[in-house]
């Protein structure tokens, strides 16, 4: 999900991830997001000397473009596989995943997701900020005007989303600063499971308490990408965590992807203001562009005049799952007629963000050049984001996002792939 001022803030292995706390300036995380960048970026051009004689990933990647070292920690590339033919790449920056190589109707290897293959790109936050793939966190999606009140104590986060008006959000946990952009810790425990930890502590982005968190990615052997967060805080806090990928099922990342299908099994959606904040209204999905109950390719309805969808440029809603928490059914799926690649979703959370990508391509990115020297127009992809709703901690009456002393936070999303 997006603004029109920034456009990216944006599993069968298990994934542990250990995040030391953000700088406590805002000048202090610049420098060092500055200086990430760069450190990445001089890794990737001695990668590129050597990239003629490397052993390329199933997806095309070339690992040691991502070996290098952000803050004193190790950064590396790692392949999770099974034997029918999916790989999964993911670097323990910020729990991204990188590729998704499914095979297609005809058995090619077909990679699903947008991307960078190289970590100067992910790393520098100034010129190519973005939440590819990433495993957002602490809270993902918005909190109004950035703050919220826990056991009688009024909390400001980190104001990273900007609206006119001064209507200023706090977006995926502090976007820049946020999860997203800091090394875990990896331990790779198979070949299809990747295990990462973060340690967030109290404080970091103006959130409460510190927080160790897992993010587990794992390839099954039916081609699922399976992911579980846990996580314990020493303080009563919020937690809200999801995977940022962005899917295009018909392999050409080059063209935009309104031939997609797409299901969502739900009934009604949050209503969202100018500034993409829910206004508290929940709506019902019938007779309007909202309703994907029968899938259909999103083409049809992405230009609608719908105030709903023309505010958003497209969609980045979130949907009040007809499941709710039941991870055996279907919440939602994507289908290529192109190539007949087929995925659906489960979750245990209430909603899913559907994002289409609608700040890509679009004052000025559509000249950035991304994974294997594609340029991705608007509307490229689809994100589904598996989440609480957008700005539960002012919404008492929504599913709680709160976490105390004692608890363990545990959240489930599996994408299943097939053909048909």
């Amino acid at each position: 999900m997006k603004t029109l001022k920034k456009t990216f803030l944006g599993i069968s292995a298990v994934a542990a991830l250990t995040l030391t706390a953000c700088g406590s300036a805002d000048k202090k995380q610049a420098a060092n997001g500055e200086q990430n960048g760069e450190q990445a970026t001089e890794a990737t051009t001695e990668s590129n000397e050597t990239a003629d004689k490397a052993e390329l990933t199933l997806s095309g990647l070339d690992a040691a473009k991502f070996d290098t070292i952000i803050n004193g920690k190790t950064v590396k590339l790692f392949t999770l596989k099974n034997q029918n033919g999916m790989e999964v790449c993911i670097t323990n920056y910020g729990g991204r995943v990188v590729s998704l190589v499914v095979p297609d109707k005809n058995g090619k290897p077909t990679d699903v997701v947008l991307g960078f293959d190289n970590i100067g790109q992910y790393a520098d936050t100034q010129n190519t900020p973005t939440d590819y793939g990433s495993s957002v966190g602490r809270y993902a999606n918005r909190i109004n005007m950035g703050k919220f009140t826990l056991d009688g104590k009024v909390y400001q986060l980190k104001q990273n989303d900007k609206h006119d008006g001064g209507r200023d959000h706090c977006l995926h946990g502090g976007g820049d600063t946020g999860w997203m952009n800091q090394v875990y810790e990896a331990e790779q425990t198979d070949d299809q499971t990747l295990k990462l930890t973060i340690v967030a502590q109290d404080g970091e982005n103006g959130f409460p308490g510190t927080v160790t968190a897992t993010t587990t990615y794992r390839v099954t052997d039916d081609n699922t990408l399976d992911i579980t967060w846990e996580a314990t805080t020493d303080k009563a806090t919020i937690i809200n965590q999801t995977n940022h990928n962005y899917y295009n099922l018909s392999g050409d990342l080059e063209k935009p992807g309104y031939d997609q299908v797409l299901y969502v099994n739900a009934d009604n959606f949050t209503e969202s203001d100018e500034s993409y904040m829910p206004t508290g209204k929940i709506l019902s999905v019938e007779g309007t562009p909202m309703d994907f109950r029968n899938p259909h390719p999103v083409g049809d309805s992405i230009k609608s005049d719908y105030y709903q969808v023309k505010n958003a440029h497209g969609y980045d809603h979130n949907w009040c799952l007809n499941t709710k928490g039941d991870d055996s059914k279907v919440c939602a799926s994507l289908y290529s007629p192109k190539t007949g690649i087929f995925m659906e979703m489960y979750t245990n959370e209430p909603g899913v963000q559907v994002y289409t990508g609608n700040f890509q391509g679009v004052n000025g990115e559509e000249n950035i050049v991304r994974k294997l020297g594609k340029k991705y127009p608007q509307h490229v992809s689809i994100c589904l984001e598996s989440q609480k709703y957008p700005d539960s901690p002012n919404h008492p009456e929504w599913a709680s996002p709160v976490l105390k002393p004692g608890e363990k936070y545990y959240s489930h999303a599996a994408y299943k792939f097939s053909v048909k």
